[in-house]
């Protein structure tokens, strides 16, 4: 029995870990072959915070193996404090495992199985200790718009993926021509009308699209650094506390172009607010006290 179909038994921690604060969950869709684990072994390989990865099965994903410090049952303890656990007990058990690690992660990346249905994972990253950031599918340019249209459990995958998605990464853009990528982007706005699409001319570029949900403070991004290849990285300041009508004004006139977004902004109340865009998703939330911390300026990447 495929894991999706099991049914789930868990109750919810009485604490919560890490004196309360959350860790956001981004995750990585896409069709078998779409190039979801290249993109994983690039963003672990460059990061400079401790990022956990959930598989299916750790023997399932070819993390590269230098990355590799050693392995410990179902879990791999990767360089720079990150780490890779298995799915295959259960999701919400993989959440356990990283809730008994002392410090949290910066952030937590669920690599999908090729034939998964997002929506039947995102609610369960709302877990205690974590939230969901959002739901980012990897296509492959040179085999989806066959994929999208084939009446079996393929197509019904790559649809399902797309109708849920709130970024599309669009790889493999070496293989194909401008025909074909004109032809997947018109494809998927009939799938997904107003889900944006980014073309990652490498693995590097699309890497930091998704590991911009770290908590790492704004400020140590460094704009001079282009981390986003053919992205447009820019900083907007934040001078001080602003009316939370100012902020929402600001962030609903992020242009269409913009597909991620960061930042903790101060109100006029004195609350804490977690800026986050992730393609079609924008969304302002009150950070709890214990996630407290400094504000930052808002970091957004176009395209």
């Amino acid at each position: 029995m495929n894991q999706d179909d099991e049914e789930i038994t868990f109750v919810e921690p009485v604490y919560a870990p890490w004196d309360g604060r959350r860790v956001p969950v981004v995750l990585l869709s896409g069709y078998l072959g779409a190039g979801k684990t290249t993109i994983i072994n690039e963003m672990l390989g460059r990061t400079d915070v401790p990022i956990a990865v959930l598989v299916n099965d750790v023997g399932a994903i070819n993390i590269d193996a230098k990355l590799i410090q050693k392995q410990d049952g179902d879990t791999l303890d990767l360089t720079g404090g990150c780490v890779c656990c298995s799915l295959k007990n259960g999701f919400l058990e993989a959440f356990d495992q990283l809730r008994a690690r002392p410090e949290p992660p910066e952030l937590v990346v669920v690599e999908l199985s090729g034939v998964a249905d997002p929506r039947s994972a995102v609610s369960m990253c709302s877990t205690t200790g974590f939230h969901a950031d959002g739901i980012i599918t990897v296509i492959d340019l040179e085999q989806f718009p066959e994929q999208s249209i084939a009446e079996n459990i393929m197509g019904d995958s790559v649809r399902a993926q797309a109708v849920a998605t709130d970024l599309f990464i669009l790889n493999k853009r070496d293989l194909v021509d401008e025909g074909r990528v004109d032809l997947v982007v018109s494809r998927l706005g009939e799938l997904a009308p107003g889900v944006p699409t980014v073309l990652a001319d490498s693995a590097f570029s699309a890497a930091g699209l998704i590991n911009l949900a770290a908590r790492r403070p704004v400020q140590e991004l460094d704009a001079g650094l282009t981390l986003f290849d053919q992205h447009t990285t820019r900083i907007i300041p934040i001078p001080g506390a602003m009316r939370l009508a100012e902020l929402q004004e600001l962030v609903d006139g992020l242009g269409p172009e913009v597909v991620r977004a960061k930042g903790i902004v101060q109100i006029e109340t004195g609350q804490m607010m977690l800026v986050q865009v992730v393609g079609h998703r924008r969304t302002i939330e009150p950070l709890p006290m214990a996630e407290l911390t400094d504000p930052t300026d808002l970091v957004v990447i176009s395209v």
